[in-house]
């Protein structure tokens, strides 16, 4: 008999748990929650999966100091927490105010985070993006102008990290909060549209879902296309990431792909740019560089063999 419904978010996290997290029973998972919907639901879907799956579930909030209404919602976060029998811990960081704001701000939250697993011995660190997050992530690096390995974002494991709610809709998130009838906060910073995101998230990604009302799962599926057979694209030689400036970088060994595959790279990488070089570190590590180096803009690009004699320089430029 076919399905009346589709999979509620439980249904989905529980295959995604077992089919792609490789989590097994006796395992340790920590929950990343803030308070907020999707992280409150992820909470709430793991600590009702834990007896299934038999692993078990503590969880963690951190408060950067950046808003006087964080600690507030990690008030709710541990309150649910404690309704579903899990221990709940919290951080408390400060944050300097400055450039680049958001990414120091996640850098030292998955610094608590990575902290927090080795003292509850969590084997393995859950966080909350689902497949509208992953949308927009790859918007945003096409954006940025990232390269294959760029694309390759947010596999559903990528070490101690894995994300179970990575093949549901936000749609299902809000969908399992109304079911269940679970509290959480919004932060209004999730409505700035003076962050990139935020304007990806109500203006690039409607429209585009007007034009293509599966836009969301095509950008999923060319996530999960351009991922290594490992979960993620480092190490495979194929990859290639763009960084400011004009610099590629091909990662892993060049050596171990044929000729035909070195020329396909090569062109992939040389026509994002008007020249390019690519050459072989003692016949095994490939570098390509692109836009400004030291090369005469006339000359043709190298592919194998030795390195170029005259020294190419790499541009200057923080990498994405």
């Amino acid at each position: 008999m076919a399905r009346s419904h589709p999979p509620t978010l439980l249904t989905l996290a529980s295959r995604t748990l077992r089919e792609e997290c490789g989590v097994t029973r006796g395992e340790r998972i920590l929950v990343a929650v803030s308070g907020g919907a999707d992280s409150m639901s992820l909470l709430h879907v793991l600590a009702r999966l834990a007896a299934k799956h038999g692993f078990s579930v503590v969880a963690h909030g951190v408060d950067h100091g950046l808003r006087p209404e964080a600690s507030r919602e990690l008030d709710l976060a541990a309150a649910l927490a404690n309704s579903l029998g899990v221990a709940f811990e919290r951080s408390e960081l400060r944050v300097a105010p400055g450039g680049n704001l958001q990414a120091r701000a996640r850098a030292a939250r998955y610094a608590a985070l990575e902290a927090a697993c080795q003292t509850t011995g969590a084997h393995y660190l859950a966080t909350a993006h689902h497949a509208d997050d992953r949308a927009e992530t790859v918007l945003l690096r096409l954006l940025r102008g990232a390269g294959p390995r760029g694309l390759a974002v947010l596999p559903t494991r990528s070490g101690r990290r894995i994300r179970p709610l990575l093949r549901a809709r936000r749609a299902d998130v809000v969908a399992h909060l109304t079911r269940h009838g679970l509290t959480f906060a919004t932060d209004a910073s999730n409505h700035d549209r003076r962050f990139q995101r935020v304007r990806v998230r109500e203006e690039l990604l409607p429209l585009l879902l007007q034009l293509s009302p599966g836009i969301v799962g095509h950008l999923n599926h060319l996530a999960d296309a351009l991922l290594a057979p490992s979960g993620s694209a480092e190490g495979d030689p194929r990859a290639a990431v763009a960084r400011p400036g004009g610099a590629f970088e091909a990662l892993g060994s060049i050596a171990q792909l044929g000729r035909a595959q070195q020329n396909q790279l090569f062109r992939a990488l040389s026509s994002r740019t008007s020249h390019a070089s690519i050459w072989l570190s003692d016949g095994a590590e490939a570098r390509v560089l692109a836009g400004e180096t030291s090369l005469g803009e006339n000359e043709p690009p190298v592919l194998g063999g030795r390195r170029p004699r005259r020294k190419a320089t790499r541009p200057a430029g923080n990498a994405d």
